[in-house]
């Protein structure tokens, strides 16, 4: 009996000691990830277990650094100077080291005034918890006026801007070492293209004859709204294919058609809500749409459910009530949680505003939407198969812009191998991009747009 006891008290010493030894370990990184863009860089920090950091923002010249605590430099750490893109247009590299026994420290050189965001994520998905550092720029590009600009002049050449000298006294302490050669800021590279109207491009023959189309003689703007982005990759394929990826490649194609179209006088100009792979959140979507005055909203997505038999494709507009099936419902709920895989700043002081935004949904928006993504609907049947031979409708966060018609296409299931392989294929992205063109032109045949006091 006494060796029993004895034999168990030494049992729960150890329990105890592992215990405190595992109570006292740091968090170990995971991984590192940057995602660089002009409307703002997000650098991901993922570790097992929640980060407790502390962060200095020096104006001059500007740098960020983090002092992450209770983490010992280790290689997935290490890596996040390497992952610094030359053409970051935010980032210019980036610096880490151990500050202390258990502080590790990052600096993050910029390459032009940031207003920094920093805020964690819980786990989520297949992440762990996430430490996120968003870096938006402090002067902001207007996107209306400069799509105003590229119709109506060439785009001057823009010098790079200089990286400021580093002073002599380092406010951060010189802490840590300069690991190489910041890489130079290249000269940006100009999106502007020649916006001579081209003619309106050819449309199936209508049902019945279509309103006349009263010239405007103003921009007309189509907001083009890749889905997921960046942290969030979207629904994946048996093949390995990321959503995000296919739609913005199909999103851009269709940019492309539009900006070399017109209604009647008026020259159509697309705006993409991401140009490239990064988050923008389901709000901010909207209000980019918005902030542009768009005429129309068109979100691409590419389908996935629980089975590979799915298959088709799918219009979707919004619904102020009851989705008009179970499976509009399913799918909007799916949809509406790229906020948190994508990672939202639920301290953002607009928070509230955006949210705000999501209630004002009208009655004849939906009604508008509805007839476009009719027009839409029609021209996807003729190039594949339709999921459903009607417009759906359920409570799409992203479709939620009360002035503007808004539609969310489902171009075909990722989920399903055929389809996917379909999805990977430039043909069919070309062929979509045409169908989804022409159903854009057949809404306008028989919607002209009114005239408004935006200038071209």
């Amino acid at each position: 009996m006494r060796a029993d006891r004895r034999r168990l008290i030494k049992a729960g010493f150890l329990a105890l000691s592992l215990g405190a030894s595992h109570m006292v370990r740091g968090a170990t990184m995971m991984a590192v990830r940057i995602w660089p863009a002009a409307d703002y860089t997000r650098v991901t920090l993922e570790s097992d277990k929640p980060l407790q950091t502390r962060q200095t923002f020096i104006a001059s010249p500007p740098r960020l650094a983090v002092d992450i605590e209770g983490m010992e430099l280790n290689p997935a750490l290490r890596e996040l100077v390497g992952k610094v893109q030359a053409s970051d247009p935010n980032i210019a590299g980036i610096r880490v080291g151990q500050f202390s026994p258990n502080v590790v420290r990052l600096v993050i050189d910029l390459k032009r005034p940031i207003a920094p965001q920093v805020f964690t994520l819980p786990p989520v998905a297949s992440y762990a918890n996430r430490l996120v550092l968003d870096l938006y720029p402090t002067q902001a590009v207007d996107p209306l006026e400069q799509l105003i600009q590229e119709r109506t002049a060439t785009a001057p050449t823009t010098a790079p801007l200089p990286m400021p000298a580093m002073p002599s006294t380092d406010p951060l302490g010189e802490l840590i070492a300069k690991q190489g050669q910041k890489p130079a800021l290249p000269t940006p590279s100009t999106r502007r293209q020649d916006f001579e109207p081209a003619p309106t491009a050819s449309m199936d023959r209508p049902d019945h004859p279509p309103r006349p189309s009263a010239p405007t003689d103003r921009l007309i703007v189509i907001a083009i709204d890749p889905g997921h982005g960046g942290e969030d990759p979207g629904a994946i394929g048996p093949g390995g294919t990321q959503e995000k990826d296919v739609v913005l490649k199909i999103a851009k194609m269709l940019r492309d058609r539009i900006n070399t179209a017109s209604v009647g006088a008026s020259p159509m100009r697309a705006y993409l809500t991401r140009d490239a792979d990064f988050f923008v959140p389901l709000q901010v979507r909207v209000q980019k749409a918005r902030r542009v005055q768009a005429d129309l909203f068109v979100s691409i997505h590419a389908d996935a459910f629980f089975t590979p038999q799915a298959s088709g494709a799918s219009v979707f507009a919004l619904s102020q009530g009851a989705a008009s099936s179970s499976a509009a419902r399913w799918m909007a709920q799916k949809e509406n949680k790229a906020d948190l895989i994508g990672g939202l700043n639920l301290g953002a002081q607009d928070a509230q505003v955006q949210h705000a935004l999501l209630d004002m949904s009208t009655t004849a928006q939906i009604k508008d939407s509805l007839q476009l993504g009719h027009h839409l609907l029609r021209q996807i049947g003729g190039v594949g198969r339709l999921h459903k031979p009607r417009v759906e409708q359920a409570g799409f966060a992203v479709l939620k812009a009360p002035d503007i018609p808004s539609v969310l296409v489902e171009t075909a299931f990722i989920s399903n191998p055929e389809e996917e392989e379909k999805l990977r294929s430039e043909s069919y992205q070309q062929k979509l991009t045409d169908a989804l063109m022409r159903g854009i032109l057949q809404y306008f045949s028989r919607n002209p747009p009114l005239a408004r006091n935006r200038s071209i």
